[in-house]
Parts: structure tokens; C-alpha cells; sequence
């Protein structure tokens, strides 16, 4: 009781002795490097409509800086923008532009350092090397930012949110484009990416390496290079994303690259080279997603084992499913498989007979990739329905015991 009155008390007082302190042009502090010096903790500096060139502004107290008309920040192409170093600072409402460019210390628009509680919102970021950048961070929120960059090169631009060993993040319905990797994971845990759009990023949409016990949520990931890529990671929860054209060589709407104990569920993979492309994989639920108009539905590597495929669609893939190995070790149950053929006498809406949903012409493609010259040629037609009637190729126990008559309504 005593330490929530403390608490109470000092809010009361910070909140009773903070004031605002105002930049702008024609306002008697013109600079916002000046406003931070005469701030005090718990202070708002409120910065007015105009273009402020003043290299790299540093953010060393707990105050709000908020931009009135989105005031635009030009690091012009020299200096990261903003850096902040104290805990608690929100920053809100500017336009922040032109950021320097450098392999080795990666400048940004802003940039977090080892801070707890900081909140980025309602801002444009815009040709910056990085957008924005939060190193070992805690707390922090990233929310409602558009974050363009222009590059056509990988190697000449940074990512648009990149997070390295953080915990309890919260990234929340920005838009980022242009981009090496829409928003880039690397040792973060519990922490939440939420309805975000990702898109005509260079490499991927969305990058995690080594991050636990994360959530993906009600995401849009569109014509980026690749896709999505989850690896080396557990105890990751991707729901209720749209995955689209996603289209390459060795593109995918999500790669999973040794993760474990995960859950894919309520997604929908929709014209991409792959839908879901698996290796090394390993007891991940994937149930009530949409596979509609890939060239694979999915890849799932021999080096995949006990995963659980269960309750989804496949609509309109060139091929549903395809593997590069011999040795089945993964679950198919209950899914719609628009290329069944079988029946339903006992009319319980479950399929009498199973379904075999590798193709002969997609193990030969996956070998050969030069065999898809043959893909429609009634050669394969032939081969692929002797296939299904008499296996000898793909394995038998590459089956689903129980597919469903009518597409899922998911």
C-alpha cells in the first residue's frame, strides 16, 4: 500500500511540474537541440510545422517530443536523426527524412538505445538508411508509422523496424515498404507484431532469428522479395496473416527453417511461388489456413518430422503439396484438396477413400526442376493418374486418411 502511494505521488508531482516548451520559427526557442537542454524530465517539447536540420538529435530524458503538422527532421544523408537514451520517451507526429548511410554503425531515423518504455507513434519515415531501430530495448512501442525507403539494392539499405535483443515489444500497425526487410526479429522474445502492412520490401516481409516465444498477428506480407523467413526460433505464434505474390526463383510466402513447437493458424497463403516452404521443422501445428493459387502449397523437406497438417484448404496450386525425400513423417488429416476425386457414400462429408496428395510429376519436378517444360503435357496426365492407382514412386503413407468433401469455411 505504501509503495502505491509513492507511486501515486510522485506521478502527481511530475504530472503538476511538467510543462511545454515550444520550437518553432516564429516561437522564442527555435531549435529543438535547445528545447531538449532546457527540458526537464516529464516535460513536452511541442515542435511546429518547418524543416529542422540539426544532425543528430539526441534524446537524453524522459520527455515527449511531439510534432505539431509533422514537422519534418533532415539528417540530410549525414547523420542518424534521432537517437534516444533515456527511458519513457515518446516521440509522436514528425516527418523524419534523409538519415546517413553506413555499413558499420547502421544510422536511422531513430534509433533506441538499451532504453525501457520508449513509444515511436504517428510518424513518416522516409529514406532513411534504417527506419527504426531498437536495440536491446524493453517495453517499447513501435505504432502507427508509415516507413518508405527507395533503394533497389540489398546491400545499400537497412531494414524499416529492426529489433535485436529485446523483449516485450510491441509492433503495431505500421506500414513499411522499400526496404532490406520489412521488420527484422534477431534475439527477441515475448513480443507482439500486430497488423502491420509489409510490402515491395527487397529481401522479406517479415525476418526472425532467434526469437522465442513471439506472436505474428493479422499481418499483411505483399510482393516482397521472399516472403516471410522464421528460423532458428520456437514457441512462435503466426495467426490470421495474408501471405501474397510472392514471386521468384526461391520465393515463398513463409519460409520455416529449424523451428520447433510452433503454430500456424487462420493464415492465408494466397499467389505465391510457395506458400509455405519447411525445413528442418519440427512439431508445428498448421490447421484452418487457405492455400490458394501457388505454384506449391507447400515444400516440406525429409527433414521435417511430426508436424500436424490438419483442417486447411488447398484451392487452384499447381501442385498441393511436394517433398525431396522418401520418408514421411508428418501428420495430413481432415483437409480440402480441390484435386480429390474420391467419394462420399456415407455422406458424412469425409471422404471414403484417402487421398495422396503428392503428385508423381512434383517429385520428378523437385529433382528435375527442368521437367516442369512437361507440365500439362498429356504424357504427365498419364503418369500421374497411373500413379494414383498404383503408387510406386511417391510414398503410401504420404496420405491423408480423411479429406473433407467441400472446402472449410475458415
Amino acid at each position: 500500500m505504501k509503495i502505491l502511494l509513492c507511486l501515486c505521488f510522485s506521478f502527481f508531482f511530475t504530472c503538476l511540474h511538467s510543462q511545454k516548451i515550444e520550437v518553432g520559427k516564429n516561437r522564442a526557442i527555435k531549435t529543438i537541440k535547445k528545447a531538449i537542454q532546457l527540458a526537464n524530465p516529464g516535460d513536452t517539447v511541442l515542435v511546429y510545422k518547418g524543416v529542422y536540420r540539426e544532425g543528430n538529435i539526441v534524446i537524453d530524458k524522459k520527455i515527449i517530443l511531439q510534432g505539431i503538422g509533422f514537422p519534418i527532421l533532415d539528417g540530410q544523408k549525414k547523420y542518424e536523426v534521432v537517437s534516444i537514451k533515456a527511458d519513457s520517451v515518446t516521440i509522436e507526429g514528425f516527418k523524419v527524412i534523409n538519415s546517413g548511410y553506413a555499413s558499420l554503425n547502421d544510422p536511422c531515423g531513430i534509433k533506441i538505445y538499451n532504453k525501457t518504455g520508449v513509444t515511436i507513434k504517428e510518424n513518416i519515415l522516409e529514406n532513411n538508411f534504417f527506419g527504426i531501430y531498437v536495440q536491446k530495448g524493453i517495453g517499447c512501442i513501435i505504432k502507427n508509422n508509415t516507413i518508405k525507403a527507395h533503394q533497389k539494392q540489398e546491400q545499400r539499405i537497412g531494414n524499416g523496424i529492426h529489433c535485436w535483443k529485446s523483449e516485450n515489444l510491441q509492433i503495431v500497425g505500421n506500414q513499411v515498404s522499400g526496404h532490406r526487410d520489412g521488420i527484422y526479429f534477431e534475439f527477441v522474445s515475448n513480443s507482439i507484431i500486430w497488423r502491420n502492412i509489409s510490402k515491395s520490401n527487397i529481401r522479406y516481409g517479415l525476418h526472425f532469428m532467434f526469437s522465442n516465444d513471439d506472436s505474428y498477428i493479422s499481418n499483411v506480407f505483399k510482393n516482397n522479395g521472399a516472403g516471410v523467413a522464421v528460423m532458428f526460433t520456437k514457441n512462435v505464434k503466426m495467426f490470421h496473416n495474408y501471405f501474397a505474390e510472392n514471386w521468384g526463383d526461391a520465393a515463398y510466402g513463409l519460409l520455416l527453417k529449424e523451428i520447433s513447437d510452433s503454430y500456424i493458424i487462420g493464415n492465408k497463403f494466397i499467389r505465391n511461388t510457395s506458400g509455405i516452404y519447411m525445413e528442418g521443422t519440427s512439431r508445428v501445428a498448421l490447421s484452418k489456413n487457405i492455400f490458394r493459387d501457388n505454384g506449391w502449397g507447400m515444400k516440406i523437406q525429409a527433414s521435417c518430422m511430426e508436424n500436424e497438417i490438419s483442417f486447411n484448404n488447398f484451392i487452384a496450386n499447381t501442385f498441393d503439396i511436394s517433398t525431396n525425400g522418401s520418408l514421411v513423417l508428418n501428420h495430413f488429416n481432415n483437409n480440402y484438396w480441390d484435386k480429390y476425386e474420391g467419394y462420399d457414400l456415407n455422406k458424412d462429408g469425409i471422404g471414403d477413400v484417402p487421398f495422396h496428395p503428392l503428385s508423381l510429376f512434383a517429385v520428378l519436378t523437385e529433382n528435375n526442376p527442368s521437367a516442369m517444360l512437361l507440365f500439362r503435357s498429356f504424357m504427365i496426365t498419364l503418369l500421374d493418374k497411373s500413379e494414383k492407382i498404383l503408387p510406386s514412386i511417391t510414398p503410401d503413407n504420404f496420405v491423408d486418411q480423411t479429406p473433407e468433401m467441400k472446402s472449410l469455411v475458415l
